[in-house]
């Protein structure tokens, strides 16, 4: 007797196997998310270093202007990737939701970002992860 496509073992080896996937876009998320707080951090603490060299005080103020946005930024996105990665290793349905908005923002990130968003797009959309995420996980990882 041949298992059709829509019995519970197919669906479970098909949830199992878009489980390792979404662990994979979860590390992602936490690897990558954890290089812009990185340097987000890096990017505060060299600007805070640069008033002792820089002797006017108008450039000063220019960096405070374009430095302080782009620390914020840096730290959002990759606070963003970090509890969205987290939130997918235990299938919490807002993590999806998270993971994909940033893996789309992530598609304007040429080459690296493009790749990876489609990745993490092409895994959260599926039926089977869908399934996965409403049911809750079958394993903690």
């Amino acid at each position: 007797m041949e298992e059709n496509a829509t019995s519970p073992t197919a669906v479970t080896v098909e949830e199992n196997r878009m489980k390792k996937h979404v662990n994979i876009v979860a590390i992602l998320q936490i690897v990558f998310g954890s290089i812009l707080v990185i340097t987000g951090l890096g990017i505060a603490i060299l600007l805070g270093f640069v008033d002792q060299f820089v002797p006017d005080p108008t450039a000063i103020k220019v960096l405070g202007i374009i430095g302080t946005p782009l620390v914020v930024m840096f730290l959002l996105f990759g606070g963003a990737m970090i509890a969205g990665g987290t939130g997918l290793f235990y299938c919490k349905p807002w993590a999806r939701i998270l993971t994909l908005v940033m893996g789309a923002i992530g598609l304007l990130n040429v080459p690296i970002g493009t790749l990876k968003g489609v990745y993490i797009i092409w895994v959260l959309v599926q039926s089977e992860t869908i399934s996965l995420f409403e049911k809750g996980c079958p394993g903690k990882f």
